[in-house]
C-alpha cells in the first residue's frame, strides 16, 4: 500500500519562488538586491536567535534519555 503524500518539499519550493517573484515585480534592480539583502538579514537573524534559544546540545542531549 502506497503512503499519500502530504507535504511536498518542491511544490513548498515553487510557491515560495512564486511569492517572492510577485514582491519584486516592478523593482529595479537596486532594490531587488536591497530586498535579497534585507531578507537574507533577517533570515540571519532567525537562525541566530534559534541557536541561542535551542542550542544543539539541548537537543542533543535530550535525545539520549
Amino acid at each position: 500500500m502506497m503512503k499519500t503524500k502530504t507535504f511536498d518539499c518542491v511544490e513548498m519550493k515553487h510557491q515560495a519562488a512564486e511569492q517572492v517573484q510577485a514582491q519584486m515585480a516592478g523593482m529595479s534592480d537596486e532594490e531587488k538586491i536591497a530586498f535579497l539583502n534585507r531578507v537574507a538579514e533577517d533570515f540571519r537573524a532567525q537562525q541566530a536567535n534559534a541557536r541561542r534559544t535551542h542550542p544543539a546540545s539541548d537537543i542533543i542531549a535530550a535525545g539520549t534519555d
